[in-house]
């Protein structure tokens, strides 16, 4: 009975095998190996209480009995009862030392109470024991991982895999530690090497779509995803995952419904309900966005990054108990992470700013821009001389011989100019007429414009002058591929800010396209920079001094555009004028633009379309001219960028 019990419980037939173990155990209670495989069949079954219970019952008709105790041990453990779980394989390894088994379990323990040294020690001396250990290889590289010791830990995946070429988990183990290293090509071999041991590895199947998401193959990433869902229909972390890459596609409806989704099958992942809050933001729901996010605190409340986005979707009157949570959080700020000080510091800004407490908001404003400072790699003077190389390669005779050889498309509508300049809000106004569709922040001229540099000149801007108008044609055509992929409109705009850089270009490549150059006041310009942390790095916007001279570089040249450039090409638009008489400068864009003007533009605030930018609650809202000289109330602790700006004497 017991041995067909066994026989039944090795073919995955549980329910079979406990019935049989069981009557195994009634004709012969004092078999401790009964009672241990009875505690087995359970465990497999996931019947956790009564695994433990027959464990003990092995464990008390034997007591020298080592592997019922660190099985006991793994049913704990799983039942969230780690002390009583160490205790166990403990007394596993007081019976037997050398058990390399119990070693790795008790280091699995460990990891779960979040003891990654101890953890990592654990599964060495369980390879020390036995060095054909696969498991414990794995686990050792787990623990590593954890540490954030990335080479060890791949190596340790590596040895596990020498030892066990099937070894699918293992291979899962190592493509998570390589997205974690950035190597995403490779971390695509390990997941499809999985996928190949085991097709049905669901885990295997997110991190996949993971690593393609990361490599930009959106759509290979949503159907790593689906196939994760086709194999466990239940599993949240893919229907998330899909809600993520919808929205960066611009599907935020269906981003949506991916997000919601999740949450109906594991309602407690803060961070599900913090990305639907911003989905929902994105396209102006912010009652709805707004109750995500605080679901999300509720699950989360000592998250700043969450704290930050709420203050950003408050009205500055209710920021009373906004602010005294945020001071409450600051008061534990050594114990927080770096980045998590950064959110906080830029929340407590703008929370202090709200109630006039100007000192006290640029004091976190210098805190937490510093902290980020130090995180980033910025080369200022690469990156300057970039900004001065173009206006020596795009010279007047350079248009003239190239012009009129581009793609003649009308569709593209570019937006830029520094971050913070109204773009976002001329993009809304655009995005309201009949036949403009808003693209958004799109990375997809410099794209087309890395797909022609020549092999034998790579750097930008010096290998233009060595293209021929097929290249510019070219170039044109491949940017427009990915532009009318979006939406089939009229028109459709792109405001990556940055694209001033390739103004010219951009008149070689699409002679027809329409470029709008949306300027503020600079001052306003850079303290608004200053003020936010943005989700793309803007890594010239965290130091006043460095913010100063890059908004020189910038400014000389959009002169040097405005000389080179024929008349008229570049509309430049002044966010002050934009608010002081919306509908003429709103007829003057969409006159600009070709177009007969739509009423529509004056209500830009009520247009439903996705905004992915700091100004997406601000687009939402009539006009407003609060922002209009901002830098006033904080002009005394500006003097670096003021003398950069030549707006000070220097010293």
């Amino acid at each position: 009975m017991h041995l067909l019990g066994v026989i039944c419980l090795q073919a995955g037939k549980h329910d079979t095998a406990i019935g049989l173990i069981k009557r195994a155990v009634t004709q012969n209670p004092a078999h401790p190996v009964y009672h241990f495989n009875l505690g087995l069949a359970y465990q497999e079954r996931g019947q956790l209480d009564a695994a433990v219970t027959a464990y003990l019952q092995a464990i008390g008709l034997r007591s020298s009995f080592a592997e019922a105790q660190t099985n006991l041990g793994n049913a704990l453990r799983a039942l969230g009862r780690y002390d009583e779980a160490i205790h166990a394989h403990r007394q596993a390894i007081c019976i037997k030392p050398d058990y390399a088994e119990a070693h790795s379990n008790l280091g699995a323990v460990f990891r779960d109470q979040g003891k990654f040294e101890d953890a990592a020690a654990s599964h060495r001396r369980a390879i020390a024991l036995r060095h054909d250990y696969p498991e414990g290889y794995s686990n050792l590289g787990t623990a590593l991982h954890d540490l954030g010791k990335l080479d060890e830990a791949i190596a340790a995946y590596r040895q596990a895999i020498s030892i066990r070429p099937d070894f699918a988990d293992a291979y899962t183990n190592l493509a998570a530690a390589l997205c974690d290293q950035h190597t995403f090509d490779e971390a695509v071999a390990a997941y499809r090497q999985a996928i190949r041991i085991d097709p049905n590895l669901a885990g295997a199947h997110v991190g996949l779509g993971s690593a393609w998401h990361r490599l930009g193959k959106l759509e290979e990433a949503i159907s790593a995803y689906q196939q994760a869902i086709l194999i466990e229909p239940n599993n949240a972390e893919a229907h998330a995952n899909i809600g993520v890459t919808r929205c960066l596609q611009g599907r935020t409806e269906e981003g949506i419904a991916a997000y919601r989704q999740a949450i109906v099958l594991k309602p407690d992942i803060a961070e599900t309900h913090k990305n639907l809050a911003l989905a929902l933001r994105e396209i102006g729901r912010l009652s709805e966005s707004r109750s995500a996010l605080e679901e999300a605190i509720r699950l989360d409340p000592h998250n700043t990054q969450y704290k930050r986005y709420l203050g950003e979707m408050m009205h500055p009157t209710e920021g009373d108990t906004h602010l005294a949570d945020l001071e409450r959080l600051a008061e534990d700020r050594p114990s927080l992470s770096i980045d998590a000080q950064i959110e906080l510091h830029f929340a407590l800004a703008r929370a202090h700013e709200n109630r006039g407490q100007h000192a006290k908001a640029f004091q976190d404003l210098l805190d937490g821009n510093a902290l980020k400072r130090a995180q980033i790699t910025y080369d200022e003077s690469a990156t300057l001389n970039v900004l001065d190389r173009v206006k020596s390669v795009f010279t007047a005779e350079l248009l003239s011989a190239f012009q009129n050889g581009g793609h003649p498309s009308p569709i593209p509508i570019f937006i830029f100019g520094m971050p913070r300049s109204g773009s976002t809000l001329v993009e809304q106004i655009l995005a309201s007429h009949s036949e403009i569709f808003g693209g958004g922040e799109l990375a997809y001229f410099q794209k087309a414009a890395n797909g022609i540099r020549p092999r034998y000149e790579p750097s930008f801007p010096e290998h233009v002058s060595r293209l021929t108008k097929k290249d510019f044609h070219d170039l044109g055509g491949r940017y427009l591929a990915d532009l009318t992929a979006l939406a089939p409109a009229a028109h459709v705009t792109d405001k990556m800010p940055a694209n001033f850089i390739f103004a010219g270009l951009i008149h070689l490549a699409l002679p027809n396209a329409i470029m709008i150059h949306t300027v503020r006041d600079p001052v306003d310009t850079c303290l608004s920079c200053f003020s936010n942390l943005f989700a793309a790095e803007q890594n010239h916007t965290y130091n006043l001094a460095e913010l100063g001279r890059y908004y020189r570089c910038y400014q000389a040249l959009m002169e040097h555009w405005q000389r080179v450039l024929p008349i008229g090409r570049i509309l430049e638009v002044r966010y002050e004028d934009v608010v002081a008489d919306l509908e003429s400068q709103g007829r003057r864009i969409i006159g600009h633009c070709g177009l007969d003007w739509d009423p529509s533009c004056l209500a830009f605030h009520k247009t439903q379309r996705a905004v992915r930018t700091a100004s997406s609650v601000q687009v939402r809202q009539p006009l407003y001219d609060t922002a209009i000289g901002r830098w006033r109330a904080y002009e005394s602790f500006l003097e670096p960028l003021l003398r950069e700006l030549d707006l000070r004497p220097s010293t």
